[in-house]
């Protein structure tokens, strides 16, 4: 087994190995074009890639130190941690976060709707391997250790059946009020996407990327059907001839995702933000994929004061499974360093909600 640096002429093959957008070769593409270093190696037997991870290098401010991230990854080998040990070595990384794409068995729902790939990464001892291997549980996980995860191999109407009530009558009473919901991709929709979310933030109290970030991210993943890479699409709720609601979902292998969604307070008793997601739903299966990730959910029992409760309620009353990952470990590479950035981070964000 050999371990390098995967080129550009093989990004369909390393797309092919890896299992979620943020590991994609399109995502690293555009972390790059935000000014963030991107990492990849490929993992090869015998000339064969066999797997393959992608990390970005962030710097501490006022340090020449850095922070090395590698989400939604595999469950790491040694090798891939010597690997990864190199890697911040030449970096200066005081430790680099991994946030495995690795289901938690033990307390997850679903487990049976994985694929043949994702079943090999579904473990009851996750926790022990990443122990094992000297990782320490995340001073500060990043991505959520929930998600909900829907069977679209199911038809529409076990689907709908199975769906909350209150949802499948919400979807009915936009289709009654003759709600408008598409795919588009316009510069248009991006603007009405855009005003939406900071609508949304708002009004939630929540913090969300800059809009360079997700301009960045329109220009670079397509917007066409092409499974072998990572592509996004738009979806608009249209009622009396002003968009409502904005869904942003990601098509990547066999899976549709749903990073980002927006809606305005106006207009709320035709329930555009029902259809909307209905319709979302109805493309992944007209598409062929197999499931549909909501990315991110909260844990079991749910505080209703949660800024993100309202998010989590409107994802689980379409009847998801719950999923839950193994959680989120640090490789620390400078442990004295490590300790103090600890301190300056809880500092950091409790600043930020106080000025929130």
């Amino acid at each position: 087994m050999t371990i390098r640096p995967i080129a550009p002429e093989e990004s369909t093959a390393f797309n092919a190995v890896v299992s979620h957008p943020l590991q994609s070769y399109q995502w690293g593409e555009f972390r790059e074009k935000s000014g963030v270093k991107v990492i990849r190696r490929g993992i090869f037997e015998k000339e064969k890639l066999v797997s393959g991870f992608q990390l970005t290098i962030h710097t501490v401010p006022h340090t020449n130190y850095t922070i090395g991230y590698l989400p939604k990854g595999a469950l790491p080998t040694k090798a891939v941690i010597e690997e990864l040990k190199k890697i911040g070595k030449e970096e200066k990384c005081i430790f680099i976060q991994l946030e495995p794409n690795v289901i938690d068995k033990r307390h997850s729902g679903g487990v049976q709707n994985q694929s043949k790939e994702q079943q090999n990464q579904i473990t009851d001892s996750g926790q022990a391997r990443m122990t094992e291997l000297g990782l320490t549980p995340a001073a500060h996980p990043l991505f959520t250790k929930y998600t909900f995860v829907l069977d679209l191999t199911q038809s529409e109407e076990e689907i709908l059946k199975n769906m909350h009530s209150k949802s499948r009558y919400n979807i009915k009473v936009a289709q009654k009020h003759t709600v408008q919901v598409k795919e588009d991709n316009s510069d248009k929709a991006f603007k009405a996407y855009w005003k939406l979310t900071e609508e949304t933030t708002t009004r939630q109290k929540f913090y969300a990327h800059t809009k360079r970030y997700h301009e960045l991210q329109w220009e670079t993943f397509k917007h066409s059907s092409m499974k072998d890479e990572l592509t996004s699409h738009l979806f608009t709720a249209t009622y009396d001839g002003k968009i409502l609601t904005t869904l942003l979902f990601f098509v990547f292998r066999d899976t549709l995702y749903y990073p980002y969604g927006a809606s305005s307070n106006e207009h709320r008793n035709v329930m555009h933000s029902n259809l909307a997601m209905w319709e979302g739903i109805r493309f992944g299966k007209s598409l062929g994929l197999t499931k549909f990730d909501m990315w991110g959910a909260m844990g079991p029992d749910p505080d209703p004061k949660d800024p993100w409760f309202g998010f989590h309620n409107f994802k689980e009353k379409f009847s998801p499974d719950h999923v839950e990952f193994i959680g989120s470990y640090d490789l620390v590479l400078h442990p004295l360093l490590y300790q103090g950035y600890k301190v300056t981070d809880k500092l950091r964000w409790f600043l930020l909600k106080v000025k929130k």
